[in-house]
């Protein structure tokens, strides 16, 4: 069981607090997210919280793309979570709206990509560099800067 305290999860030995910021495009980029499809989505959406303990904070919607702001347990890459999505919500939609098939010459809802950035409860990517720099022994830090990480 998930257990939610100030934005962190607590699930049997881990702690996670990484929010996703996804981004998901219609094929072909058609315009085909009215008010029928958004209803559709966000009931599907609520749906896949219950069961896959996958939580979406915010929702966002543009004619032919959507954004989600989401977390989920450590256990999901955000690869397996955005296949629930795309795949749950396409079939909701042509179960709902099968005419939208039409404009999509009877193919996938969703384009095949997406994207993903992860966001942080504790800052952004400067205050998370700053933080791993200035951890450990001094020793420690000046062994690592004698391999070269990209930096």
């Amino acid at each position: 069981m998930v257990n939610i305290s100030k934005n962190i999860w607590y699930w049997y030995h881990n702690v996670s607090e990484c929010y996703y910021h996804v981004q998901l495009t219609v094929k072909y980029r058609k315009a085909l997210l009215d008010n029928r499809a958004e209803r559709i989505i966000i009931e599907t959406l609520q749906g896949i919280k219950e069961r896959y303990a996958i939580e979406i904070s915010h929702l966002g919607f543009d004619q032919d793309h959507i954004h989600l702001l989401l977390r989920f347990l450590p256990t999901y890459s955000a690869g397996q979570v955005i296949k629930v999505v795309k795949s749950l919500t396409a079939k909701a939609i042509f179960t709902q709206l099968p005419e939208i098939k039409k404009d999509l010459w009877g193919g996938e809802f969703w384009t095949d990509g997406y994207y993903v950035a992860t966001i942080s409860g504790r800052g952004n990517k400067k205050v998370i560099e700053n933080y791993i720099k200035n951890q450990g022994r001094e020793q420690d830090i000046k062994q690592l800067r004698l391999f070269d990480l990209g930096t």
